[in-house]
């Protein structure tokens, strides 16, 4: 075999003339997962859930080796995407008469912030890190935890959040970027402070080195009540 071979590289073992094929098939496994996103009515990867994530996976393995393939017919592929369909249809049906089958199979919403604090266990269980869950709320417009009612993780992966008005905005942990807060072991002036692990705030007296009662982390940072601005 000779390195560096163009030919072998673009082409392999198969003639030129096999690359239109190639765009037939592609176009045909286009049309078949086009039709199928269109029978299950979702619009994006945003909208599905694991188990939807699972069958367009599988869905993509079939039309990926039927496109590139010439040993791969094309009947028994559109027989995959059949029955896939016909199985995604009897799962919903059965999610629809099991509440145990549909959170087994959807999983279920998780409250991530509720009253300005950090379920930062509950965080860890749907393995997401606090910085990835930050980086959604600041998307949101939101400067620090405070400002948060309520936050839950949906099955699809988004975040809701449900905001407190102006007026019952509470102190909490700032959610700006590290370099945008500053940290403390022992806290220099007397004030509200906020727990850099799980938010909850204390007031503090200056000097006061204290480890958090919920997490027992050591540092802090001053609590923020800013308000939201729209």
């Amino acid at each position: 075999m000779k390195a560096f071979d163009l030919h072998r590289m673009a082409f392999d073992k198969v003639p030129p003339d096999f690359l239109w094929e190639v765009a037939l098939r592609s176009l045909y496994t286009f049309v078949l997962v086009f039709l199928f996103l269109k029978i299950t009515g979702r619009r994006g990867v945003r909208q599905m859930s694991l188990f939807e994530v699972l069958i367009i996976l599988t869905l993509g393995s079939a039309a990926g080796d039927v496109a590139f393939y010439d040993d791969v017919p094309m009947l028994p592929v559109l027989i995959v995407f059949v029955t896939l369909g016909l199985l995604y249809r009897l799962v919903m049906w059965l999610m629809s008469k099991s509440e145990k089958l549909e959170d087994l199979l959807e999983g279920k919403p998780v409250v991530i912030v509720e009253g300005g604090q950090l379920a930062w266990e509950e965080l860890n269980h749907a393995n997401m890190t606090e910085f990835e869950f930050f980086m959604e709320l600041r998307l949101n417009s939101v400067e620090q935890l405070g400002q948060v009612r309520l936050a839950i993780m949906e099955t699809n992966g988004q975040i809701s959040v449900y905001y407190y008005i102006d007026d019952e905005v509470k102190p909490g942990l700032c959610i700006l970027p590290d370099k945008c807060i500053e940290r403390f072991v022992r806290v220099p002036d007397e004030g509200e402070y906020a727990c850099i692990r799980c938010s909850h705030v204390l007031t503090l007296s200056a000097g006061e080195q204290r480890l958090c009662p919920r997490c027992k982390h050591p540092q802090w940072t001053k609590a923020s009540r800013a308000k939201r601005i729209t």
